[in-house]
């Protein structure tokens, strides 16, 4: 998945960052909502984790901003506020989650692959594709059985795809989830992740829509 953090405390923003790109996750930290919004705005993301007390304003009306434009991108509230009025004003504002500061970050990476796992429409950790056994809490394939070990980066395609059964997915939407992982991109960067993945899990498992992009297929 691509992270959007919104944390204006550096320490805590750089431990959550390690804790979800360490998940295998590609991680865009902000500090602030107006930066918070220009990032929303050219950059599609999986899933927002949003503080709530920013240097130029306050998460909540954010929140209500994006909903009320229709963006249903999942977001989980970080904060100290807690009282129940404030997870109450939380959640009717449109939040999937409330944390409460201070966290186990164990627990908030179980919270986003919950999260996660919602919207894909699959509640169930465990993916069958054929041969192949995917579960996504672990971040872990299996084929035939025997696992199969693949790098972050692999990961993080695979898993695009994994969420998206059926769905094509562009070269531009993949090369986004790389960007956490190096400042730049190689252009052929895709074609070598699905060429070894391909290696590694079946020649089938992607399937390559000539000059539109690329779908999960049949193991």
């Amino acid at each position: 998945m691509r992270v959007l953090l919104i944390e204006d405390d550096r320490a805590l923003g750089t431990a959550i960052r390690d804790q979800i790109a360490a998940d295998g996750h590609s991680v865009d930290w902000m500090n602030r909502l107006d930066s918070a919004r220009d990032a929303r705005a050219s950059t599609s993301y999986d899933l927002i984790l949003l503080d709530l007390m920013l240097p130029d304003g306050l998460g909540i009306p954010f929140l209500k901003a994006l909903r009320a434009r229709g963006d249903v991108t999942p977001v989980i509230i970080l904060t100290a506020l807690d009282q129940v009025s404030d997870r109450i004003s939380g959640l009717n504002a449109g939040a999937d989650d409330y944390m409460v500061k201070p966290f186990d970050l164990d627990e908030l990476s179980a919270r986003i692959g919950s999260v996660a796992r919602r919207y894909t429409g699959n509640p169930n950790p465990i993916v069958v594709l054929g041969p192949l056994e995917v579960d996504l809490a672990r971040r872990s394939v299996r084929l035939n059985g025997k696992p199969v070990v693949l790098t972050a980066r692999e990961w993080v395609l695979f898993e695009a795809f994994v969420q998206r059964p059926g769905q094509l997915l562009s070269k531009t939407q993949l090369e986004e989830r790389l960007y956490s992982f190096d400042q730049e991109v190689e252009s052929n960067a895709i074609e070598v992740h699905v060429s070894r993945l391909r290696k590694k899990l079946g020649a089938r498992v992607i399937e390559t829509e000539r000059g539109l992009g690329y779908r999960l297929g049949r193991p």
